[in-house]
């Protein structure tokens, strides 16, 4: 009879320690996944950042409005990318916020406007970059 005490009290002890090892695996891995998201994040803005860098410098020194097309595909490709990758609000706001801003600038390129106002562009990739940062 003590035996067969013993083996349950080892079972449980067993399942137990499985279960917490179970729940620790789990709650690094999703640590992880948070902190891969994040690293995601920041690198995806920090390819928007040059993104709009090549965007100004196409403004500024070419009449070439495919160039200045590009520039905000690159960017617009790069907002989906992050927007695929989080539901964070402030993250998901400041996507919604730039890809509205290079609507804007699209627009008004389409509208003839040689020297598009990029303010708005550039504060919106100041924003998702400061999002972005852990």
């Amino acid at each position: 009879m003590a035996a067969s005490r013993h083996r349950s009290l080892r079972r449980t002890a067993t399942a137990v320690a499985t279960a917490a090892a179970i729940a620790l695996t789990a709650g690094l891995t999703t640590g992880c996944d948070a902190v891969d998201k994040a690293l995601d994040c920041v690198r995806t803005a920090d390819a928007i950042a040059d993104s709009v860098t090549e965007l100004r410098q196409a403004v500024e020194n070419t009449d070439d409005p495919t160039q200045w097309d590009e520039s905000l595909d690159s960017i617009e490709k790069n907002l989906d990318k992050i927007g695929d990758q989080t539901d964070n609000t402030d993250v998901n706001k400041a996507v919604d916020d730039l890809g509205t801003a290079v609507d804007n600038v699209r627009t008004s390129v389409k509208n003839g406007d040689e020297t598009p106002d990029l303010s708005p562009v550039t504060d919106a990739a100041g924003e998702l970059t400061k999002v972005c940062t852990p």
